[in-house]
């Protein structure tokens, strides 16, 4: 190992360091536990004070209770008990999802928090997202006496009035257009804006600059609006000089790790022999024609019959598999090349997996994902895997003895290939629209992927780490279907 590469070693060993002294900070003082109820994951957040108002937190369609921590953590430290939970079919709850019992989860939800020691059960209030915004309204208009706040961030729909659900600020982002109209609609149908807290019938609307419908959960402005309407609802001066930067610090472990793979993985994976290059002209028009192709394909296999949003026991997730395996096949035929795959490349590509495994889920476990893949989950995730390999064994042909600017290119290409092609399909087929959650993961997971590419310089390695990967990306993200 170079000079060089042992001052990158121990630059990333310190990020790393550093990275895990933030996200451990960012928890002490807190009470926190986690535990289950009916098979539901919860975990509670709280300060080390009695008699606090207690929150419900919701996440969204394919989210959770990790995706709204930076809610809790602010909550918590300014004084309120919050209680985070995993829906049917995400995260780590196996239960298959059915949108008619998800009420019931919340129910469950709020039982637990209502045992927790730390909690005034006459001062409860209720925050959610996206499918969690309408959970958490019909609920506080379910229970009208019970809640005293209700707070819909990027909100769906419920049957709102001037009444319930009591105290209703509506949260969008400036950037998702249609939960802004949906939030704007149902401040009409609330009775508009005003701030009657005396009869608990306060309306807002605040609209969060920079922000879509992912990014608002990290989002301080955010953070802090949801925390000042509950002072008001509850009467509290409780403030706190807390700043959610956990994502920040999991970026700076993110990074510090792919330093780490710079500085190791040339000097101890071996060199393959040399593949002879694929023509330019193939490796470009094989990534362009294959989302065509693909987008064509499904469309064609939906007319047919063939289920797509449930595919392969995951929903969305499953047609997604199937978008990159169609694409794969279709840019390694245009390539008409292959290397021999060899048992050398499967161990390193299985060693260089579990070490992006790391570098990617270890904090995102802690953080904003529901890493560890429960058994329901770990069954689908090899024949994900084995669905993306073509695409990124094509991938890999294709870079294969380029320079970094025209690495630079690919990435770039790539990402605009993919998220066209996407948004191809959706066009034919708007029933797998949640294939929108991944368009914004594009451009920073396939420049993860890309350098992994120009370290090995191996198409099988590389293929196989990546495909697994994303694989396991796909079986942790999106809900089991019914």
């Amino acid at each position: 190992m170079t000079r060089w590469r042992r001052l990158l070693l121990l630059l990333s060993i310190l990020l790393i360091g550093l990275s895990w002294w933030g996200i451990i900070a960012a928890r002490n003082g807190l009470v926190v536990r986690s535990f289950e109820r009916e098979g539901i994951p919860l975990l509670y957040l709280a300060p080390q004070q009695a008699a606090v108002p207690g929150v419900l937190i919701a996440h969204g369609y394919a989210g959770s209770k990790q995706l709204m921590l930076g809610y809790a953590h602010v909550l918590a430290r300014a004084g309120y008990a919050t209680m985070l939970w995993d829906f049917d079919g995400h995260g780590a709850n196996s239960n298959r999802l059915q949108r008619f019992e998800l009420q019931q989860n919340l129910n469950v939800a709020l039982n637990a928090l209502l045992e927790q020691p730390e909690v005034d059960s006459t001062r409860l209030a209720l925050l959610g997202h996206s499918m969690g915004s309408g959970i958490v309204m019909n609920a506080g208009i379910e229970q009208v006496d019970l809640f005293d706040a209700a707070i819909a961030v990027s909100p769906t729909g419920a049957s709102v009035t001037s009444q319930a659900p009591r105290n209703l600020q509506l949260q969008a982002g400036s950037w998702e257009g249609r939960f802004i109209a949906n939030a704007e609609r149902l401040l009409a149908a609330s009775g508009g804006s005003n701030d009657n807290f005396a009869t608990s019938t306060a309306r807002e609307l605040v609209i969060v600059p920079n922000a879509e419908h992912i990014t608002i959960l990290f989002n301080d402005v955010s953070h802090q609006a949801a925390l000042r309407w509950l002072n008001t609802t509850f009467n509290q001066s409780s403030t706190s000089n807390y700043v959610d930067r956990r994502m920040a610090w999991y970026g700076l472990h993110l990074l510090g790790w792919l330093l780490l793979l710079t500085a190791v993985i040339p000097s101890v994976v071996p060199h393959q022999p040399h593949f002879k290059k694929v023509s330019s002209l193939r490796c470009w028009s094989g990534l362009f024609l294959a989302p065509l192709i693909t987008a064509g394909s499904l469309t064609l296999l939906n007319q047919v019959g063939v289920e797509l949003a449930g595919l392969g026991g995951v929903q969305v997730g499953g047609a997604v598999g199937l978008w990159f395996f169609v694409a794969g096949i279709t840019w390694l035929a245009l390539l008409a090349r292959l290397p021999r795959p060899t048992l050398k490349a499967a161990k390193w590509g299985l060693i260089l997996f579990a070490l992006l495994w790391i570098a990617f889920g270890a904090m995102a476990q802690v953080v904003w994902l529901q890493w560890w893949l429960i058994p329901a989950r770990l069954q689908i995730w090899l024949p994900l895997a084995v669905a993306c390999l073509p695409w990124f064994l094509a991938s890999g042909i294709a870079q294969q003895g380029t320079k970094s600017k025209e690495r630079f290119g690919w990435w770039f290409a790539q990402s605009v290939i993919l998220i066209s092609g996407f948004l191809l399909t959706l066009n034919f087929l708007p029933q797998l629209g949640f294939m929108f959650l991944l368009l914004p993961l594009f451009p920073p997971l396939i420049a993860v992927l890309s350098l992994v590419v120009a370290l090995v310089k191996e198409a099988w390695i590389s293929a196989l780490a990546s495909a697994l990967f994303f694989g396991w990306i796909l079986a942790a993200g999106f809900p089991l279907s019914g």
